[in-house]
């Protein structure tokens, strides 16, 4: 299973996918891929099913509980790279569905450097000198938020930092990283409740998915605290509006809101590394926005950066070379 599972994983490397797919129907058994925003299949072999099982081993699942959804996680070496996956399995009497999520590691970002506009740059470090209120890096799914989130923690690591995951992603030991889920038994509001009583500068809240999660960002923000989190949004002023559907009240973002990154991740031209284009957003902009002002063009969105990009010969292509 070992050889099987390492065939998969440097079939995903050499592509960039995000997620590998695996579902059994009844007796049928399909693995994908997702590259981008598209599935491809992989050529399944015998004995796959017994990969399943394997992985649900390697993610600590309940086995004897397999029909309530489980989500668990690993480490794992291949081709010399250290990667941190995520196993995540819904199981029903007939059909059983799992991903394995690929936490991208061996993507790395500069701590001064994130972006190749400087203007950019002096954003970021912006948001780390605040010391209150909430910035947002928002974007799909295999974007690289949490590598862009984890690379401004690091350049921040004079300051005392809890990370709020669920689960967490990547291990660092210079950082305080609390898991929240049923598995640990504790909580997104007592895992920030417990925070708090910590003397915290920064604390960063893993991912936005829910009205809770949202309202809970907010509150830590008007604590007197600097919050950073993700949150699934194709731009900025969709981030915003995803915040007003879960509940956030346009006063409470005008308190709190900092300003908002978006990104996409880019393959480099000629070479299979990546990079991220940004779209920032600062808080004087954002306000005009929520008070229902016009602000086109008083920002680069992300269409802009990745012409500059193609511009500056570091991708062929935006559209060719947007792998999310």
């Amino acid at each position: 299973m070992e050889e099987r599972l390492n065939a998969l994983l440097r079939l995903a490397l050499r592509h960039h996918a995000s997620d590998i797919h695996f579902t059994r129907r009844y007796n049928d058994f399909l693995i994908e891929m997702r590259i981008g925003d598209k599935i491809y299949p992989v050529k399944s072999k015998v004995g796959d099913l017994k990969l399943l099982r394997y992985l649900e081993y390697l993610a600590n699942l309940d086995i004897g509980n397999l029909l309530k959804p489980q989500t668990g996680q690993f480490e794992w070496v291949v081709e010399d790279h250290n990667l941190s996956l995520r196993f995540a399995l819904i199981h029903e009497l007939h059909i059983e569905n799992g991903v394995l999520r690929i936490m991208d590691e061996h993507l790395k970002l500069d701590e001064d450097h994130l972006s190749i506009d400087n203007e950019q740059n002096r954003f970021f470090a912006k948001m780390l000198r605040q010391k209150m209120g909430l910035f947002i890096c928002a974007g799909p799914t295999g974007s690289g938020k949490t590598t862009t989130l984890y690379t401004l923690l690091k350049k921040a690591k004079t300051k005392k930092i809890f990370t709020i995951e669920d689960p967490v992603e990547v291990h660092y030991d210079d950082l305080m990283q609390i898991s929240v889920s049923e598995g640990t038994g504790i909580g997104l509001d007592e895992a920030i409740k417990q925070v708090l009583r910590h003397d915290p500068d920064i604390i960063m809240i893993g991912e936005i998915r829910d009205e809770k999660t949202a309202k809970m960002a907010i509150r830590a923000a008007n604590t007197g605290h600097l919050v950073l989190t993700s949150l699934h949004a194709g731009t900025s002023l969709l981030a915003i509006e995803r915040l007003l559907e879960l509940g956030v009240e346009k006063g409470q973002l005008r308190n709190v809101l900092l300003g908002i990154a978006t990104q996409r991740l880019v393959k480099l031209r000629n070479s299979t590394k990546k990079m991220v284009v940004y779209e920032t957003v600062e808080r004087e902009v954002l306000l005009r926005y929520l008070n229902g002002e016009d602000i086109k063009g008083k920002y680069s969105d992300l269409k802009d950066n990745l012409d500059y990009a193609a511009k500056k010969g570091l991708i062929e292509n935006e559209r060719e070379n947007l792998l999310f």
